[in-house]
This record gives C-alpha cells, structure tokens and sequence, in this order.
C-alpha cells in the first residue's frame, strides 16, 4: 500500500505554513481590531487567536463570520478547522474532541517505549492526533485507531491517511481485526475520564462544542478505563503497553484497574503539561 502524501492540511508542522491572503494578514488595523474583538469576549490568547484567525481566512467576509463564531465560545479550533499537535496540524471538525496539549506527553512517553515497526492501538481516538502523531515519530508503524462517534472517524480517517492508518468505527477494541489478539505493542487509550456530574464544569467550549460522549467517563469517570485495562491483555503482545490519560486524582485508581487486569501499572507526570498517564506492561512470560 502506497501511503497518501501529506496533503494541504496534513501533518506538516505549522511553521511550514505562513500566513496566507496578504491583503488581510498584512493590515494592521484588521488585526488589532480582531484582537481587541477576542479580548473583549475572554478569549486570554486574543492576539495569537486574530492571527491564526486572519491567516485561515480568504475574504474579509470570511474572517467577520469567523470572528463572530468564535465569540460566541466555538473553540478556535474548529473554527479554523485543525489544531497544533507534536509539532503537526490535525484536522478538527465541529464537534470533535480538540486534542489538548496536556496529550502530548502520553505519545512522548509511548515514542520512548515503542521500537521498529509497532503496531498501535489507539483508542477513543477523536480526531486520531495521538496515533497519527505516535506513527509519525516511528519507522513503519502499523496504526490502527477506533472510535465511536461516525463524525470523529470521518476526521481521524483524513489524518491517519498520511500514516497509512485504519480507522474503524465502533466501540473500543470491538472493530480491531481478530488478527491482532496478542500483536498490539502499544495500545493508546485518551478514553473519557470526567465524571458524569463534573461535566456541569467544564468550560462551555467542551461542554457546549465537543460531543458528549468524548468526555463523559460515567458516575466516577473510570467507566470506559475499566473496559480498556480489562480487554487490553488479549490484544498486548508480550512485552506491550497500554498508556491511559487520566487525572492525577483518579490515578491511583486507574494504576489499580490495570494491576487487576495483570498488567505492572506505573504512574509518570508531567507537571510542566498538568498531564498524568498510566502506563500498563503485559508481562512477557
């Protein structure tokens, strides 16, 4: 199979595109108006908003009606249509999972673990920005990435294109080919972790923006942690890991989730990225 070169919106990193439409980036009044428009609506990065803003938009028609989007709370994001990740641009569509920056320790932690061709899980995927960013980092991986939601697979299958991934669509490892029971080095799981009733608090720009179901984790949050930990040794090579994002409250929980399942949990942090992972081994014998 020969692998989609990196297309306009792919995985090129952002400083490899500059600004476009000149006529609007190069105005001065039209940025300091944007940015004073954001601040103004509590956007805290207003003034690296307007030039993202500016930069994605072709008309100044276009740029108002963008403005006006994310004013009203849309995340920038989606607005713009894709987020920096690992240095890569992900396509993010309205309504999908934006993936957060805090997320970026989970795939430096996996990169440091995987070898030559590892096959990867990865799990909840979203926009599939961790399995396509792992992928990207390795020599010939073979990435497989699910989730639930129709609209988050339509986006993750145009970003895991670049990588030669497959995309399934169902729940959890459900779709993933039987051929791959006892052959995953690395299963990458962001599975929802909020609790149920803590979603009320969430900023309204996940709370109102970004489906439900990629944020509810059930009455304690470990809901769908639980089902992963338990069915990850059936598809863990020898010798694989299973990596969670989780809190650093929830940790010890989610480390015992894992030690139930037979796996040797271990807790690393990231206070620099506010990033809290459980890393799951299979024994090899």
């Amino acid at each position: 199979m020969k692998c989609k070169q990196t297309p306009g919106n792919g995985n090129k990193s952002l400083s490899a595109n500059p600004p476009l439409y000149g006529s609007i980036s190069e105005s001065t009044d039209v940025f300091a108006t944007a940015a004073v428009k954001l601040r103004a609506a509590g956007c805290v990065f207003a003034e690296d908003e307007a030039r993202l803003l500016i930069s994605a938009a072709p008309s100044l028609a276009a740029l108002a009606a963008m403005m006006e989007r994310r004013v009203r709370g849309e995340p920038v994001e989606h607005v713009i249509g894709w987020a920096e990740f690992c240095g890569l641009r992900i396509e993010v569509d309205p309504g999908v999972f934006v993936p957060r920056q805090r997320s970026e320790f989970l795939v430096r932690q996996a990169a440091a673990l995987a070898g030559p061709q590892t096959v990867i899980a990865d799990l909840c995927c979203g926009s599939g920005a961790l399995g396509v960013a792992l992928a990207s980092a390795l020599q010939q991986a073979k990435l497989y990435s699910v989730d639930i939601d129709p609209a988050a697979v339509q986006c993750a299958r145009r970003n895991a294109a670049v990588v030669c991934g497959h995309v399934f669509e169902g729940d959890l490892f459900e779709p993933l080919p039987s051929s791959l029971h006892g052959r995953v080095d690395i299963v990458l799981a962001n599975a929802p972790y909020v609790p149920t009733d803590a979603i009320r608090l969430l900023p309204a720009e996940a709370r109102v923006h970004e489906a439900r179901i990629a944020l509810d984790g059930g009455a304690d949050g470990l809901d769908i942690q639980r089902r992963v930990a338990a069915e990850a040794p059936l598809w863990l090579a020898p010798g694989g890991r299973l990596l969670v994002e989780t809190s650093q409250r929830q940790a010890p929980q989610t480390a015992e989730l894992f030690v139930r399942s037979g796996l040797i949990a271990q807790v690393t942090r990231s206070d620099e990225l506010d990033a809290t992972i459980i890393i799951g081994t299979k024994p090899s014998a």
